[in-house]
């Protein structure tokens, strides 16, 4: 199948790139050239905020696997000023992670794309970059798809709307439209520096400990893209580790800092996450295999 893939020179792409290049033809895009390791692959430069950009990126594939995002909210009360000396405007987020995408489904739909697959973000629940400071209302652990969600920022929300607006296109065009919730991405030095920087917990981590190893969430593109005909039209799955980045126990955890929660948290065992992603192994058989916890005996 030829595929093109969307932020290849950011730091999830390498590997959906060595997951997909055995059996499938690749289109390579992004706004900066990607690794040498890649130069064999064709390559297009392109900004997902502009239309044509993205017509040209897509003309001839039969699939889209879409990583291209800005990461964070950039207009976000603790960060805006922080991106604006990186260069990035306040109203980054939401043009890329929406209109960016908007145009590239447009394009797709005109180009005739059959599948697109997108690396969404868990975020769209709600619980990081909460501006009220409110708390993030937990209906039920460990979390899954059918959790509501709260979100405040433009992240979250761009990552919300963005599935939406999938699931728009798969009911208009019959597009066969999938998101991959992901946690935490970590990479195998990232995992080292997490058993390197591992404490024990102080107080309730926002982010709920979550993470997923890169070349397991690479994993994840890939299997979606090849079952895509087995699956409904739209669908969004989470994608976490199977444990979290806490060295206590995950009940622990619950009646250390939330015991308000232990009533729907008492089926928790181990360090066992607070995401569960039981839907994606079933429907595609996808199974996390990286590990931080092996490099604590190195520290």
């Amino acid at each position: 199948m030829k595929v093109l893939i969307t932020g290849t020179s950011g730091r999830l792409g390498k590997f959906v790139i060595r997951e997909l290049a055995e059996q499938h033809e690749l289109v390579l895009t992004s706004r900066s050239k990607p690794s040498e390791e890649f130069s064999s692959f064709p390559w297009v430069k392109a900004d997902l905020n502009c239309f044509k950009d993205c017509q040209l990126a897509v003309a001839g594939v039969e699939a889209i696997q879409h990583l291209g995002a800005q990461a964070e909210p950039s207009d976000h009360p603790e960060l805006r000023r922080f991106k604006e000396k990186q260069g990035i405007p306040f109203d980054a987020t939401f043009k890329t992670n929406l209109l960016g995408t908007y145009y590239l489904l447009q394009a797709a739909v005109e180009a005739g794309v059959k599948v697109f697959v997108m690396t969404g973000s868990n975020c769209a629940f709600g619980h990081g970059f909460r501006i009220s400071q409110t708390p993030f209302p937990i209906k039920s652990l460990p979390i899954d798809e059918n959790h509501l969600c709260y979100p405040e920022d433009s992240y979250s929300f761009s990552k919300k709307a963005a599935e939406d607006l999938l699931a728009t296109y798969s009911r208009a065009y019959g597009i066969r439209t999938y998101v991959l919730r992901a946690a935490g991405i970590r990479n195998e030095s990232q995992r080292r520096q997490i058993a390197h920087e591992a404490r024990p917990a102080q107080e309730w981590d926002p982010w709920l400990w979550g993470w997923v190893g890169s070349e397991d969430l690479a994993k994840a593109h890939r299997l979606l893209l090849e079952a895509a005909l087995e699956l409904p039209l739209h669908d969004f799955y989470v994608v976490n580790g199977d444990d979290t980045t806490a060295l206590e126990p995950s009940l622990e955890l619950v009646e250390r800092f939330h015991p308000e929660l232990l009533p729907i948290a008492d089926q928790l065992t181990g360090h066992q996450a607070f995401f569960n992603c039981d839907k994606i192994k079933k429907m595609v058989g996808w199974q996390h295999t990286t590990s931080w916890r092996r490099y604590l005996k190195d520290e």
